[in-house]
């Protein structure tokens, strides 16, 4: 099939890199000419396992272009994603001037039925307002005789994975009441449904709620373990244990139940925002998630509370070593991340950051430059020289295996926080380090044992 994908950020240019891959003809619009040019040769701005690999099989293969203009993804294309951002206003409410504006762009160059397919994470009632303001469109032009289908297709993309989930996703949520859109969207997704079907069908609004809800009951998870970590710690039990025996119990499960520095990235907070939105709009206070946001808003300084713990004279003059910089490991994405709380909070209390991410380091610049108190560095041991103490912002494969009595050696201080408990507290205390993870039982170091 012929399909056109308004927006190259992350839905977009993962979305038509799979459609492309498995056969389908992909043309791409963005209005940054820059970002296009470096497109057209394989060069994605987002880091994603496996996009640049798949991005220049398929422009080889010439199942993939990219322009800048608006009329010819119109014209190549009856299937028309919308996968443009929708970020939060002040109020947490979505923007949805960009979805909007795409709507009008299309109708505006239309000569033919089209199907609009919203990718962007909207909130509920888009679908309505998206073809409200292409038919307006058409109206003006006089083209009242041309058809807009609208359907709702949101996301369920995990950042490191993104590619891979795409190819082969969980489900497939189609929100729709048209029969012709239901015919197209089969055909569209039938080479990722060969094993089982796995198109879910129901109207527009149950659609755009399910991308929220979805989001919501996992952000939950998190603040509810994160929560019970820090209690774990009062009550001197060991949160690994309890993870461990309530994830046993299947109706729980052990996904999204690991204890942390907080959740981040570009998805949990702003949806949580716009569903909270949404709901006291609609004069529904969520009282649950709101919570949750709570929580979270707490855990996001833990790592800066534990740190400030060990150095009681204060944090003025000392320098801190930082292993991982995205909000996630299999990224460069620091939107929210916990080690962005924790950089500033120290930059506050007047210390330095000697600091590595396998992926983020170049986004780490370009939000913040280069300032006198930032030391990136090439290496995660590079980061140890002359450092007081280290803390771990994001689970990396490469931060797991450690030479402890190495890291001893290096820390003027001998103090790890670790936001996502990656090792066993008593192998650290046996190296003599002052080791506090997340809800993980203190263990004193060798040497301060009564």
């Amino acid at each position: 099939m012929d399909v056109s994908v308004f927006g190259t950020g992350y839905v977009g240019l993962i979305q038509a890199a799979a459609l492309a891959d498995v056969g389908h003809r992909v043309l791409c619009v963005d209005i940054d000419p820059n970002k296009i040019k470096q497109l057209q040769q394989a060069v994605p701005p987002i880091s994603e396992p496996g996009l640049s690999a798949t991005l220049e099989e398929n422009i080889k293969a010439g199942r993939l272009l990219f322009s800048t203009q608006a009329s010819d993804a119109v014209e190549h294309a009856e299937l028309i994603f919308i996968a443009v951002g929708t970020p939060a206003d002040e109020d947490g409410s979505a923007d949805l001037s960009h979805v909007l504006n795409v709507a009008r762009q299309i109708a505006a160059h239309m000569e033919a039925d089209r199907t609009l397919i919203i990718k962007s994470t909207v909130p509920v009632g888009t679908a309505d307002q998206v073809l409200a303001t292409a038919n307006s469109e058409l109206l003006r032009r006089g083209k009242t005789d041309l058809q807009v289908r609208v359907v709702s297709n949101p996301e369920f993309l995990k950042e490191g994975s993104a590619l891979a989930d795409c190819m082969r996703p969980d489900r497939i949520i189609v929100g729709t009441r048209d029969d012709e859109a239901r015919e197209q969207m089969n055909e569209l997704y039938a080479p990722f449904c060969r094993n089982r079907e796995k198109i879910m069908f129901m109207d527009n609004r149950s659609a755009e709620l399910t991308k929220y809800a979805a989001n919501a009951m996992l952000a939950t998870r998190i603040s509810f373990m994160n929560e019970l970590a820090n209690l774990t710690e009062l009550l001197g039990a060991d949160i690994e244990a309890v993870r461990k025996g309530i994830g046993s119990d299947p109706r729980i499960g052990y996904h999204f139940i690991y204890p942390g520095c907080g959740f981040g990235g570009s998805c949990f907070p702003k949806d949580l925002r716009a569903l909270l939105h949404t709901a006291e709009h609609n004069g529904m206070p969520l009282k649950l998630l709101r919570s949750v946001t709570d929580v979270n808003d707490v855990q996001r300084h833990i790592l800066f509370s534990k740190l400030k713990a060990q150095f009681p004279q204060g944090l003025a003059g000392k320098s801190i070593a930082v292993w991982g910089l995205a909000f996630k490991p299999n990224t460069d994405d620091m939107r929210e991340a916990p080690s962005r709380y924790l950089m500033d909070a120290l930059w506050a209390e007047g210390a330095s950051v000697q600091a590595y991410d396998p992926e983020a380091m170049s986004e780490c610049r370009r939000i913040y430059g280069y300032r006198d108190d930032l030391h990136l560095c090439a290496t995660r041991d590079d980061t140890l020289e002359d450092a007081d103490a280290l803390v771990i912002c994001t689970e990396w494969k490469n931060f797991r295996v450690v030479d402890f009595e190495f890291l001893a050696s290096k820390l003027r201080s001998r103090v790890v926080i670790d936001g996502r408990n990656l090792y066993n507290p008593e192998h650290l205390a046996a190296a003599g380090l002052h080791y506090s993870g997340i809800g993980l039982r203190h263990i004193a170091p060798e040497g301060l044992r009564s």
